[in-house]
């Protein structure tokens, strides 16, 4: 925290970051008059931005200003109540708080003397069981490495409201800002009570947009491979099955979009200019996509609760989908996917949603990813969670982190350069006007960079059998730090003529581990010994999970 007196009269508080909260303030004996707080997000000219632009956050209140020569008494300094996220169904935090908002700086004018650090605290509300030390990452790129501090930090500032929302303007859940916000809050904290709370507040309120639906299957996967209870997806099982879109299916299988759904209802992605070009037909390819995918996760939950007929159903219900999705969809003349039936339209998005959802036979994902990678950031912050996965999880890993650190206006990159300390909901405000400065959904390396750049993911459910496979890209070096609700993994990797990696597990975890295979490399020894491995196109696989701390160098 610094102060500094602008004016005579007026002092100005900077805390650093951005943080949801009110002021806890202790006025000297000799206070006799209001006193005025502005808050705010944004700054101009040296003084907070009173006029910031879209709903980038700025708030003034008149307080009397009460003496408190006791430093144990204090009084609480809040914004008035904002109608835009106050009103029903929004995320209410308790009355007895006073009034939240997010703000970096704290104008105070009329304050009689010196403003003193100790005569003003920050209240800021995160979840109590977020440990900022129990996730690290740092690699041989240092813009990366922002980055990644960015956007861990969003995550956590925006646990305010207990549940996770779409920042601060309208203070809702929404399904696909609450599981991209679930994937990034596991690599913070491994605990599941907010995704479940968040899951169950969209039962009792659930969203309009088509694809936003199937998330909250995505969500109950999620949950089962973060922690293997089966009970919880019990009591829960039922209710997903309204989530499939299955009341849209046409005759082949494939979702229907009449006038209004198709005009209206499928996003593909928000807002709408950002949707590159995508052509809107009754037969949709995201629509379609987000359904396939639904089903394969409903296959694998069915199985996981031991409903084996069930299981099959869904099973067959995909595999049968998926040969009209991709007779109908699939132009093989361009190895592409075009935006849907009636329209000879090829977007990214139409592309990269069945490269991530493993809808692409093996034979074409390469030129598939290969397209994407040369595509650029076409869509928001929300499809680059998606498009990036589609990137490392098919060769392209290098293009992933390029695009992450990408000069221009499209990439976290010119997030970090911008100053701000929240991700934004959209790239720049020449994108979304009206866009939050405070918004989980863009935070996405937060959970890619240690799913991928360190390689850590879950195998089967609870993290009994973990995978760690690092893709490298054009870096040199990672190392970091993946809470699970097993323990912390650890994993540091080096690339020099040889590639190195030492990796510290939990008790009750194995890892299968994959390694990027070095040109000149010809096997794996671990503790200066050949381990039995095996070479698959670009990767060395090792015959033999490893436990505990394992040291491995490929030669």
């Amino acid at each position: 925290m610094s102060i500094v007196q602008v004016t005579p009269g007026v002092y100005l508080v900077d805390f650093g970051r951005v943080a949801f909260g009110n002021l806890l303030l202790h006025p000297p004996a000799s206070a006799h008059a209001a006193l005025t707080v502005r808050f705010g997000e944004a700054m101009k000219d040296g003084r907070i931005d009173p006029h910031p632009p879209g709903t980038v956050r700025y708030a003034s209140v008149t307080i009397p200003a009460t003496p408190t020569p006791d430093a144990s008494a204090a009084i609480i300094a809040a914004p008035p109540a904002d109608p835009r996220n106050t009103k029903p169904p929004a995320v209410l935090t308790p009355a007895e708080w006073g009034v939240v908002m997010p703000f970096r700086w704290v104008e105070v004018e009329g304050w009689p003397g010196e403003l003193r650090p100790d005569r003003i605290r920050r209240r800021a509300a995160f979840d109590s069981s977020w440990q900022d030390d129990a996730a690290t990452f740092h690699s041989s790129d240092p813009m990366l490495d922002q980055v990644w501090e960015l956007c861990h930090y969003s995550i956590k500032a925006t646990t305010f409201a207990g549940v996770f929302v779409d920042g601060d303007r309208e203070r809702l859940a929404y399904e696909a800002d609450a599981y991209l916000s679930q994937l990034s809050y596991y690599a913070g904290d491994p605990d599941p009570q907010m995704a479940r709370a968040t899951f169950d507040r969209l039962v009792q309120y659930p969203t309009w947009p088509t694809e936003w639906a199937p998330h909250m299957v995505f969500m109950a996967y999620a949950d089962w491979l973060q922690t293997g209870d089966i009970a919880w997806l019990a009591a829960h099982y039922e209710g997903l099955k309204s989530k499939l879109l299955d009341q849209r299916a046409g005759p082949d299988g494939l979702i229907l979009s009449n006038r209004q759904q198709a005009s209206h209802d499928d996003i593909v992605d928000w807002p709408a200019s950002e949707r590159d070009g995508y052509v809107f037909t009754p037969v949709n390819t995201v629509v379609n996509a987000f359904h396939l995918r639904a089903l394969q996760r409903m296959s694998e939950l069915a199985l996981a609760l031991g409903k084996k007929d069930e299981a099959a159903n869904f099973h067959q219900r995909r595999q049968a989908a998926l040969v009209v999705f991709q007779q109908k969809l699939f132009d093989p003349a361009t190895g592409l996917y075009r935006d849907g039936v009636g329209t000879d339209h090829t977007s990214q998005h139409a592309n990269l949603f069945p490269l991530a959802f493993d809808l692409v036979p093996a034979e074409d994902r390469p030129h598939l990813a290969q397209w994407l990678a040369q595509g650029g950031m076409a869509g928001s912050p929300y499809v680059a969670q998606y498009l990036l996965e589609s990137l490392f999880e098919n060769g392209q890993d290098a293009a992933a982190l390029a695009l992450i650190t990408a000069s221009g206006d499209r990439s976290w990159r010119h997030m970090v350069e911008s100053g701000t300390t929240i991700t934004w909901e959209a790239w720049d405000r020449k994108f979304k006007p009206n866009q939050d400065w405070n918004h989980a959904w863009g935070a996405a390396p937060a959970n890619l960079l240690p799913r991928f750049v360190l390689g850590v993911q879950p195998l089967t459910p609870g993290w009994r059998r973990a995978l760690v496979q690092p893709h490298a890209g054009s870096l040199t070096s990672a190392e970091g730090k993946l809470p699970t609700p097993r323990g912390p993994v650890t994993v540091d990797w080096k690339r020099t003529a040889t590639f190195t990696i030492r990796i510290t597990l939990p008790a009750g975890m194995t890892a299968k581990v994959v390694l990027p295979a070095l040109p000149a490399s010809s096997g794996v020894w671990i503790a200066g010994r050949p381990a039995p491995a095996h070479r698959e196109g670009p990767w060395w696989t090792l015959d033999r999970d490893v436990s505990g701390s394992t040291s491995i160098q490929e030669r």
